[in-house]
């Protein structure tokens, strides 16, 4: 099974859309660094 980096896809598709993590943030309703920590793979859980 191939393995899925939600990070860069959430990347590329964003920078093909030429919007910024705040743009994306406020579309979702979710804060800049929910959109941060998805696009590092970064999480504190």
């Amino acid at each position: 099974m191939k393995e899925i980096n939600i990070g860069r896809v959430l990347i590329k598709n964003r920078h093909k859309r030429g919007i910024t993590q705040d743009e994306l943030a406020n579309h979702l309703g979710v804060s800049k660094g929910a959109v941060s920590k998805w696009e590092t793979g970064v999480s504190h859980s």
